[in-house]
């Protein structure tokens, strides 16, 4: 296929499937990586989880969690029983993978917090989660007697590159990769696209107006809405 003239997208993220992204956009754009941010799990002894309800906002917690031998407990008539929340279609996957299900699987953080100071108010819960993750539950909450803590399983490291090759668009998985690419690289005269709300609203608080993002944390969900925006609004390329 000839593809003069196509827009070059910029996916801030080398472990995306190329498979899926060409299904999506192989006739509407050119598209290149660049790697914006580092996983390293932190090694953490596991502790007995008793009754503590479970949340995880991110496939990197998940993996995380299960790498360090935390075991929960599905078992609901049992005593010590987990609760397991999560953030996001690609997070409650990976819980499939380690063969769990999800109490509740909820859009966003927003959602989740929203949904837990109704309906949950009198859990204990534990958030396995990277050294630079939202707060699922904020201070106010505590002061409603619900009580909640992070337990970091993972870093994430911020590489801040340089990205010297040309692009007319880009597209962002994470509020820490939005901020590390936007340090060095100017995104002013670029159309973005941004993977869920959460990313979203980080790209309005780094000056970012003209983002485009998807409702779902859903790889396929965000290629499709950029499909339809090149569709609705070709790049002119100069």
């Amino acid at each position: 296929m000839d593809t003069a003239g196509l827009p070059n997208l910029l996916f801030t993220k080398r472990s995306i499937d190329k498979k899926i992204i060409s299904r999506y956009l192989d006739t509407l754009s050119t598209y290149d990586f660049v790697d914006v941010i580092k996983i390293k799990q932190d090694p953490v002894q596991a502790f007995p989880l008793h009754d503590y309800s479970l949340i995880f906002t991110s496939v990197n917690g998940v993996e995380a969690f299960f790498a360090n031998g935390f075991k929960p407990n599905e078992r609901f008539t049992d005593r010590n029983y987990n609760r397991i929340y999560c953030v996001g279609q690609k997070t409650k996957n990976a819980l499939r993978k380690f063969g769990y299900g999800t109490y509740k699987t909820m859009r966003n953080a927003q959602q989740l917090r929203e949904f837990i100071t109704v309906e949950s108010p009198s859990e204990r819960f534990l958030h396995f989660c990277g050294n630079i993750s939202l707060d699922v539950l904020t201070a106010g909450h505590v002061l409603q007697n619900i009580y909640y803590k992070k337990i970091v399983v993972y870093h994430t490291e911020l590489l801040y590159p340089h990205y010297t090759s040309g692009f007319d668009a880009v597209v962002f998985f994470s509020p820490s990769g939005a901020r590390s690419f936007l340090k060095n690289n100017s995104v002013s005269s670029k159309r973005v696209y941004a993977i869920g709300e959460t990313t979203g609203k980080e790209l309005l608080r780094l000056g970012i107006s003209n983002g485009i993002w998807s409702p779902e944390n859903s790889t396929e969900d965000l290629l499709g809405i950029i499909a339809k925006d090149l569709e609705a609004n070709p790049i002119k390329r100069l």
